[in-house]
This record gives C-alpha cells, structure tokens and sequence, in this order.
C-alpha cells in the first residue's frame, strides 16, 4: 500500500458502518442529499483517473448494484462527458439498483450512446478500455462473495488493465481487510470516500490497495464530530521524554529484561540495544550465562547477568519495568524464568511487557495474563493466545485485537503486522500507518519490545507506552529503509531510533 503524502494527518479511520453512518449524518444533519455526494465521489475519482492515466481514451466501469455501483455509474457519465470511450459492465439484477443509485445509473445512461450498455453481464464478457474502474462491492460487503461477483472480479484480473476502485477493492472486507474471496480486486489506485476505512491500512487488504486517495466530499468537519473510528498513531507523547538541563540517568528508569536462553542471546541484545536508544535509564539483561560476554561485547552501555527462576521476584522488584520474552525459548528454563516473572507481576505492580515465546508459554501451558500487562504479538501468537490459526487472526484483526485486551481481566495489546492495532481492556486505541514490508525481518520485534519496556521505565502508562512505541519503532523501520537498498536489519532499525520530533 503506498498513501498520499496527506495520510500521516488522517486523524481516524473507521468501520464500514461507521462511514456509512458519517454520510448519513451528512445527509440528515447537515442536508446534503445523497446523490450530492455521490455525484462528488464520481467526480473525484474520475479526476484521479484523468490524472493518473492521462492518455486513457477509454474507461471500463464494472458496477454492482449498490451505492458503490452508483458512484461508478457517476465515473462512467464524467468519463463520457470528457469525450472518453466508456464500457459500461452491470453485474447482478439491474432491479436491485434503487435510489440514488437509480438516479446515477440515469445520468451515465443519459450520456452514453447505447442506454443498453447497462444491461445484465454475461460471463463472457471482456474490458476493453484503457482502464478497469471496480465499483462492485462496497463497504457493506460481508461473507462470501457471490458467483457473479467472483466472475466478474476474476475477469477485471484477467483483463491485465490497469485498475482504478471506489471506496475499496472489491472482495476486501472494510472492517477488517481481510479477503472476502482468494483474490480480490488489486486495484493500483484506491479513492475512497468520506473517512478512510480500516480494511485499506490493517491485514492483507493493505496488498489490494495500491495507492491510497482520500476524497472527504466536503462533508464538514462537525459531522466527524462523536463518530467513532480509531485513531491513528501520531506520536504525540514523545514532548514527555524530552529532557531537562538537569537531568540524570537515574531520572529515566530500570529495566529488566529477561530472555535469550542458549543459543537465542541475539534477542536480548537487539531488545538492550533498543531500549538503551530509546532513553532508558539503566538496562540490566537477565539470560543464560553462556550470554552475557556477547550482549557485553556489544553494548558495553548494558549490564547483564545469569539469571535462575529463583533469581527473578527480586530482581524485578528492583525495577521500574520489565520485558519478558526475548530469545526466551521453551526449554525448562526459559518456561521457568516466564513462570516465576508472571508470578511476581501479580504480587508486585511493575510494569510487564510480554513478547516472543513468553507469549507461547502462555498458551502452551494455559497460564493467566497478569492484569494490566501489555502484550506485543504478531498474528501466529496471539493465534496461539486465542486458539485461532494465524489466517483466522488475519481476517479479523480489530477484534482480535480486542479480544487480547481483555486477557488477564483486562491489559494493552499491539497486534503487530500491517496497520498495527492497539487496544486497551476491550475498546481499539490506535492504528499505525508507518512501517513497511522490509521491517519483517528477523529481531525486529525483539527491537519493539525494547523501546515499549523503555517508555515503562520512563513512567509511561502501558497505553501511551504501545502507542509510542509502535510509532517509533514504524518511523525508525522506515527511515532505515531509505538508507540502504539491501535487506534490512533490526539492528538497522535500531541505529534510525530517534526521540526528536
């Protein structure tokens, strides 16, 4: 997915209902009636076309019946208007189109040369413009998708052409971008209406996107007022790490880090070094001795220690926050030093963050979550956590999302993967828009957990920690990405962390 340069100031994005519900608000509160805006979406999104396919002589619009076939009905009008080709594919029962929809698919019969156009698609038909514009399916589209659109989406990939779709590709799921059908549309250029939507920036609905447009149809800025949606990550709380003239080491935290058993010491190093570049204090590892010259090696500016079970309630009494999990393995002693931290988390209030294998000792031996705690899963442990497959975490990442929060009677979880959510005791906190794909690569979450146990240390709540940490960790991945062309690294990652502004 690639956003305009506009996207970082979106400051929400919402649910398919919750935009439906903006436009109707639009409509009643605000007595704009509805074919005024659609009439808009048309005519934005054939001006994005125009401007990103200027020498495009001729457009296909594939409409389904809906109001998003009624802003494709708009495009086809604009398009004929312009003096353009226009092929015009109805899919599903021309009955069914009502409303404003009705009155759109009037203005594209009203200028196109054959009214006929709109009629029934067959199976056979074939694109034959410069571009494919999908106005399909909507924001409303849930389940499985049906025959004649699955027909109609598998030829608009057929057609090779390149493709333009309203709102949202057709066959991605709005709420949660998941895949409706084993392959939706893939459009190069998304307009979307009103508010973005969730199923464009979070699960594999980033991949169908292309390039993202916002197109908020003048609907004005009251209307978004008390209207849900989840707010986007923008680091603003970073102002309360910056410094005083006076300050000391000793202002900013202790924390504990427990991991890398035998052979798995990188994770520990990679979440040390993190921590240490996102303004800990004084940051002590807890691994196997076998660790400790090599995380020394590394970052002399860390301090490490062989740790038992035993040796784990005093040392995190010592501490401001702790980080569990890293390189932590499933060995005995790695399932002995997750036992003994979640234990003292219960008896004691230190901040806990729980990562990596921490997460799956959790789920393999069906402990409890200790209130409060924040969880940094990627989609194959909180799959673990939860009793899901990783895909099934993938098509329903808010809830899921959700569902982890309200672990250990309520705690924060950073759902980690495209469009990272954040959630707090069962209600969404935030979504990441930073980031890309370079950023999977091995450490990297060992790297996040680091700067999240950071901000612990420092006072933050585990909320305002999950927020912070993520948009840091997503703006250092994707600065780090423009300084080299070759893979990257989670130590990369790590050298771009930056707390100015």
């Amino acid at each position: 997915m690639t956003v305009e340069s506009e996207a970082p100031s979106w400051p929400r994005v919402y649910s398919g209902s919750e935009t439906r519900a903006l436009d109707r608000r639009a409509i009643d509160d605000c007595g704009i009636a509805g074919f005024v805006l659609m009439h808009r979406a048309g005519v934005a999104a054939f001006r994005h076309l125009r401007q990103r396919w200027p020498e495009a002589r001729r457009v296909t619009v594939v409409c389904g019946a809906g109001n998003n076939a009624g802003d494709g009905y708009i495009v086809a009008g604009a398009a004929a208007d312009a003096g353009l080709g226009v092929q015009l594919v109805q899919v599903g029962d021309p009955a069914r189109i009502a409303g404003d929809a009705s009155k759109a698919l009037e203005f594209a019969r009203e200028r196109l040369a054959d009214p006929e156009l709109a009629a029934m698609a067959s199976a056979s038909w074939q694109a034959d413009g410069d571009v494919v514009v999908d106005a399909l399916l909507g924001t409303g589209a849930k389940g499985e998708v049906r025959p004649a659109f699955q027909r109609a989406i598998e030829q608009v990939k057929a057609s090779g052409l390149p493709v333009l779709a309203l709102d949202l590709p057709s066959g991605i799921d709005a709420d949660s971008g998941a895949a409706l059908m084993p392959e939706p549309v893939r459009a190069d250029l998304t307009v979307t209406f009103v508010a973005p939507k969730l199923g464009l920036v979070t699960g594999v609905g980033v991949d169908y996107v292309g390039e993202v447009r916002l197109e908020t149809l003048d609907i004005p800025e009251e209307v978004h007022a008390n209207a849900g949606g989840v707010p986007v990550l923008d680091g603003w709380t970073l102002r309360r790490l910056q410094r005083n003239a006076s300050a000391h080491k000793g202002q900013f935290g202790r924390l504990l880090i427990l991991g890398g058993d035998v052979g798995m010491g990188g994770a520990v190093i990679l979440a040390g070094g993190a921590a240490l570049r996102a303004g800990a204090g004084l940051v002590t590892i807890g691994s196997a001795e076998a660790n400790r010259a090599p995380i020394l090696a590394r970052y002399p500016e860390l301090m490490a220690r062989a740790v038992e079970a035993a040796d784990v309630a005093d040392l995190m009494q010592q501490a401001d926050a702790v980080v569990v999990g890293p390189g932590l393995g499933q060995s005995a002693w790695g399932t002995a030093i997750c036992q003994a931290a979640l234990a003292a988390a219960r008896e004691h209030p230190t901040p806990l963050l729980i990562d990596a294998d921490a997460l799956n000792c959790i789920a393999r031996l069906e402990l409890a979550v200790p209130p409060r705690s924040f969880l940094t899963p990627h989609p194959g442990e909180a799959g673990r956590l939860l009793g899901l497959s990783a895909g099934q975490v993938q098509a329903q990442r808010p809830d899921v999302a959700l569902r982890l929060s309200c672990l250990g009677g309520g705690c924060v979880a950073a759902l980690k993967g495209a469009g990272t959510l954040i959630a707090e005791a069962g209600q969404l906190a935030g979504i990441c828009l930073g980031g890309n794909p370079r950023m999977a690569t091995p450490g990297s979450g060992d790297v996040l957990s680091g700067i999240g146990g950071a901000l612990l240390a420092q006072g933050l709540a585990s909320v305002d920690a999950a927020k912070l940490a993520v948009w840091l960790h997503a703006r250092a991945g994707d600065e780090a990405a423009l300084k080299t062309e070759s893979a990257l690294l989670a130590s990369d990652i790590i050298d771009s962390i930056r707390l100015t502004p």
